[in-house]
């Protein structure tokens, strides 16, 4: 039965147009990679599937908010201990202010644990008279501009299983070991604020000071406060990785894709009819997609109809990426769409993949201000339709990297070659990304108001 379940879901993506996938030389070899991957153990399991899916229910209708963050795409270099501590630390932080601010539960996902692979604009390179295959990220091939290092090998795929166990288990210690204890977390954000650059938050981070000295004084028991929870998610871009990694889960019959807890669909393969949107149909994750300022109306609708044609609560997520410049006029008639559904649906703002810029001396970059007004423009969508803003998906690090221009400590153009780490796009570094969480949590606040002192009792079922 699980073999015939297998090989039926195998032949429904196989039968659609795939987008976006690496030109193996060998196929043989990836047939011997994907046959070794499907013996390896799950990376998640269906219990924690269930879980996420069960708060993402919450985020539909406004009772919790999702916080997604980490690297546009992860490098196996980078996958050590002391980058993905900070990289987890930069989300708490984040999350803490969000919780408070919105007086909601935060659901933590990080671009982790299988984020190694990105889909380009398109397929080669071309340098100084010399063509070669686009980087396509660690899982596909090598960033060296070299026909060795640019060719896709099918091991990779192999490494990217192994670097995403290590780093689940990573996460695993981290939100579960004391490391993830909310009053640590706080100190963090303390130390934040010691900068009087950020004094106009200091009302927001004076009241949850105030939050947290009230459950230390009414003995709030400390294992409410030690540990968190903490999700995986990555783009379900290359079919061969996430079809290996599905399983039929032993209890329910159900496939899972077992390679994270939560899987996107990009923009540039979301297409209803093609092999992403087909893999991804038959698994019980909770799903995202990826929606442009080209998307329409139908398309909405359609991808509804495609992935979550039951009408399940926490089962679908839009990721809006419209660009600041486009999100007043572009969003509403998506959301007016989705609203006619009558499906319950979350709503996630990318503010990030719109607002890319190049600067005159070749560096890929962003602005803090324009990523801040597209967001600003995500709340205010909602708002005139009457939907619920569910969340926000960021690219981030924990270090102090110079690639994205502004904020409040300012980082100029010329600030941008002191730091410039990122292989692919732009991230925000510690102090932008804490620094955007408090404006976000200020539009939470207007938006429904955070715990007032009467409810302190009920901070830490906020499960920040």
């Amino acid at each position: 039965m699980v073999l015939n379940a297998l090989r039926d879901f195998e032949t429904v993506w196989r039968g659609a147009p795939a987008l976006q996938q690496p030109r193996y030389p060998d196929p043989d070899q990836v047939s011997a990679v994907c046959a070794a991957l499907k013996q390896r153990p799950p990376l998640v399991f269906a219990g924690e599937v269930n879980e996420l899916q069960h708060l993402m229910a919450q985020a539909c209708v406004g009772e919790a908010f999702v916080l997604t963050g980490g690297d546009c795409a992860e490098t196996f270099a980078e996958s050590t201990a002391d980058h993905l501590k900070l990289k987890i630390q930069t989300i708490l932080q984040m999350a803490v202010v969000l919780a408070y601010g919105g007086g909601l539960p935060v659901i933590k996902m990080g671009r982790m644990a299988g984020q190694y692979a990105k889909p380009r604009s398109a397929d080669t390179e071309t340098r100084d008279g010399v063509t070669l295959e686009s980087y396509r990220g660690d899982a596909v091939n090598g960033h060296e501009f070299t026909a060795e290092s640019r060719t896709p090998d099918p091991h990779r795929l192999m490494s990217c299983y192994q670097y995403s166990a290590a780093t689940l288990n990573l996460i695993r210690a981290f939100t579960q070991g004391g490391y993830a204890d909310m009053r640590r977390v706080h100190e963090w954000n303390k130390g934040f604020m010691r900068n009087r650059a950020y004094a106009k938050f200091d009302d927001l981070a004076t009241a949850i000071d105030a939050a947290m000295q009230f459950m230390k004084a009414t003995g709030v028991p400390s294992d409410a406060l030690r540990t968190t929870e903490f999700y995986s998610s990555h783009e379900a871009l290359l079919l061969e990785y996430e079809n290996a990694l599905t399983r039929v889960d032993s209890i329910s019959g159900d496939l899972y894709d077992t390679s994270a807890h939560f899987l996107w669909i990009g923009e540039r393969t979301r297409q209803v009819n093609g092999a992403h949107v087909a893999l991804l149909s038959q698994v019980k994750n909770p799903l995202g997609v990826k929606l442009g300022p080209n998307s329409t109306p139908d398309d909405v609708k359609g991808l509804v109809e495609r992935l979550n044609p039951e009408g399940v609560a926490g089962r679908l997520t839009f990721i809006t990426r419209m660009g600041a410049s486009n999100i007043r006029e572009k969003l509403p008639p998506l959301l007016q769409a989705g609203k006619d559904t009558g499906t319950p649906l979350v709503w996630m703002c990318d503010p990030m993949h719109g607002n890319t810029v190049k600067t005159g001396s070749g560096y890929k970059t962003r602005h803090f201000e324009t990523i801040l007004d597209e967001v600003r423009g995500f709340f205010a969508a909602h708002e005139a339709i009457g939907t619920v803003p569910g969340g926000i998906h960021v690219e981030l690090t924990g270090e102090d990297v110079t690639e994205i221009v502004g904020g409040t400590e300012t980082i100029d153009e010329s600030a941008l070659a002191n730091r410039y780490e990122t292989l692919v796009d732009p991230r925000l570094n510690h102090q932008q990304a804490l620094e955007l969480a408090f404006l976000v949590a200020q539009m939470l606040a207007q938006a429904k108001p955070g715990i007032q002192p009467a409810d302190l009792e009920n901070f830490p079922a906020l499960g920040f």
